[in-house]
């Protein structure tokens, strides 16, 4: 594709010669054919540097480059150009035979079904839908159109799963939520009898578990992104477009707003209601619930201004113990002179 057409595509302007691109890369690594990016003006040095055919930026770094095309948002600009030159995983086309697929089971004629598939009895596939070798899909399980499920992804009985939706390898969505009571003769199991529901264009990372609902719903709203190795717990709720990074854990019954931004390794505890737009910080601990718009960090989680403050206490604390130290010293010293005198 020329230069000049990703720029009308992405209604980018074109500033330098124009060029044939063959593909995407970063500035380090890119050939004098291939597309590539500056959004953080640190890596300012790098334009000197790189062998990139174009490069899309900011129109103030324009003239560092022999073929610009200008954005005000250089990451997004590219990620959208990445799409064009990405090529989709996998080679399979059709249902494979050599799949369980149960006679209940309602498959659009355009699904892709990969070998060693498991679809039990009332599941339903919609139209384009891919699913890769390894999976398992329960009884009642509904998947919507345009889906991607990866390798040995498991969808346990009566989750659905909306359109558009992405889970990666080796995700377990509908597995039992983590409910017991205390017995005479120990723990008892309460039975998880709910289910996981899905929203459109959804991302799910590898390895993430969500567990079903001991009753109802555990719910993740549209356009929701979550990271590999995340574990939401049962009749949890994440509201549209939130955002779990990896390593998150949430405990049962929380419910999350819209806009959620949970950073690597947020632990929050269960039955706390966080309100739209809140933002946590990595390897936070929340145990009370937050109000919407507010910025958090630490363990247990703080207002962010008065976490920051903290953690550079926290770093003089050795040097301020040992002044102490020192001033209980001379005032123990001051006091036996004082009584001699």
């Amino acid at each position: 594709m020329l230069a000049s057409e990703l720029a009308k595509t992405f209604q980018l302007e074109l500033k330098g010669e124009d060029l044939e691109i063959t593909g995407v890369n970063t500035l380090e690594q890119a050939g004098p054919t291939e597309l590539s990016f500056l959004a953080n003006a640190k890596y300012l040095p790098l334009l000197e540097q790189t062998q990139a055919g174009a490069v899309i930026l900011l129109p103030e770094f324009a003239d560092k480059v022999k073929t610009a095309l200008l954005s005000s948002n250089p990451y997004l600009d590219f990620a959208r150009a990445v799409k064009l030159f990405a090529k989709p995983q996998g080679c399979f086309q059709g249902q494979s035979e050599l799949s369980f697929i149960h006679p209940t089971a309602q498959i659009d004629p355009s699904a892709t079904i990969y070998p060693f598939v498991f679809i039990g009895e009332n599941v339903k596939i919609g139209a384009r839908t891919t699913i890769f070798s390894g999976c398992y899909l329960g009884e009642e399980v509904t998947v919507g159109s345009d889906c991607i499920l990866y390798p040995n992804v498991s969808l346990l009985a009566k989750t659905r799963i909306g359109n558009k939706v992405i889970i990666h390898a080796g995700a377990v969505l509908g597995s039992d939520g983590f409910g017991f009571a205390q017995g005479e003769s120990g723990l008892e199991k309460f039975p998880q009898v709910g289910r996981v529901v899905v929203g459109d264009d959804v991302e799910i990372g590898a390895n993430t578990t969500i567990d079903r609902a001991a009753l109802g719903e555990t719910r993740i709203e549209q356009g929701v992104k979550i990271d590999n190795l995340v574990q939401i717990g049962h009749n949890v709720k994440i509201g549209a477009n939130s955002i779990i990074v990896a390593q998150v854990g949430i405990a049962g019954s929380t419910s999350l707003g819209k806009q959620v931004v949970l950073a690597g390794q947020v632990g929050i505890t269960g039955h706390l209601k966080i309100g739209d737009r809140v933002r946590v910080a990595a390897q936070s601990g929340v145990n009370k619930d937050l109000p919407p718009d507010t910025d958090v960090g630490g363990s247990p989680a703080m207002q962010h201004d008065q976490y920051l403050r903290s953690s550079v206490l926290i770093a003089k604390l050795p040097d301020l113990y040992k002044r102490i130290k020192k001033l209980e010293q001379e005032l123990q010293t001051l006091k036996k002179t004082a009584s001699v005198q």
